[in-house]
């Protein structure tokens, strides 16, 4: 049952998130944290992240909800699993780094959740239906 709702998961999480990066993000960022941006991504460790993320997600997240038959829970779970693991990284950041901008903190915590939860509740209702 892993498996399926990882490889539901995995190309949800990709889409929505590339959407994101570049319709939304890579001009936002450009102009709040540009000065700390590379010019090339280094794959490897968004591809990590990617599956890490994913994995946490189906354990913790959406493997729950399908035993509950609850999409509530995948919705409210997702949300506050990705304020969680965003919040990591950004709260981190504005505590230790130097003019971390608050507003992409904000941000990105609002994105976190939305995302998780998008991710959540899809993979629940096409696992279900599949």
């Amino acid at each position: 049952m892993f498996i399926k709702m990882f490889l539901i998961a995995l190309p949800v999480f990709f889409v929505i998130d590339m959407v994101w990066l570049v319709l939304v993000a890579k001009k936002f960022y450009q102009e709040h944290i540009g000065f700390l941006m590379k010019p090339d991504i280094n794959w490897f460790a968004a591809i990590i992240f990617y599956l890490l993320f994913i994995t946490g997600l189906v354990i913790f997240v959406i493997s729950p909800a399908v035993e509950k038959h609850s999409w509530v829970h995948a919705l409210l779970f997702g949300a506050l699993f990705g304020l969680v693991t965003y919040a990591t990284y950004d709260l981190t950041n504005l505590a230790t780094l130097k003019n971390w901008p608050l507003l992409v903190t904000v941000i990105d915590l609002i994105w976190g959740s939305v995302l998780a939860s998008s991710i959540s509740v899809i993979t629940y209702f096409v696992a279900n239906k599949i």
